[in-house]
């Protein structure tokens, strides 16, 4: 498959909004199987609270125009950026589409700014590509009974990793 473009998502048109919504589902639905939980928040999110969320927006969309995965974030004070979710439609999984959507912010979005993400700790995937993307892993947490979540950080000065892209790939 040729290298999805990445680009900006309008979560006020109809079609992109429930695009994002169907493919955040179908991602999450993995992770809690992966992880072993399904009260992720993002799995019972309305359309219209999926929306509401003060986030900005990236997709990869593929050479025939579908949408194969997004990547959403918040400024977090003092300059830093906040991971809300990176997710990949299933039938992309496995091509380096969360991969390009991460490197491509790291450089392109938000270069030397510090950035956290956390995860289900049980999703080996995206564990790795966390970490093979220089971020460091900080402590477990688990934010309601039955979830741990691993928590990751990357300083501003930190570079992307090349060269491993698609190993570890979760999408």
């Amino acid at each position: 498959m040729p290298s999805p473009l990445i680009r900006p998502l309008d979560l006020s048109d109809d079609a992109t909004a429930a695009a994002v919504h169907r493919i955040g589902r179908a991602a999450y639905a993995v992770e809690a199987e992966i992880i072993g939980f399904d009260g992720i928040p993002a799995l019972r999110e309305s359309l219209a609270e999926m929306r509401a969320q003060d986030l900005r927006w990236v997709g990869a969309v593929s050479e025939g125009g579908e949408l194969a995965g997004f990547l959403a974030w918040e400024e977090a004070p003092g300059g830093g950026i906040g991971i809300d979710r990176l997710c990949v439609a299933p039938a992309f999984f496995r091509r380096g589409v969360a991969s390009l959507l991460l490197r491509h912010a790291l450089a392109e979005i938000f270069p030397s700014r510090p950035v956290q993400v956390s995860t289900g700790a049980a999703n080996t995937p995206a564990v790795r590509l966390y970490e093979a993307l220089g971020f460091t892993r900080g402590p477990d947490f688990s934010p309601v009974p039955g979830l741990a979540m691993a928590s990751f950080g990357r300083a501003a000065a930190d570079a992307p990793c090349e060269g491993r892209r698609g190993t570890s790939d979760p999408g």
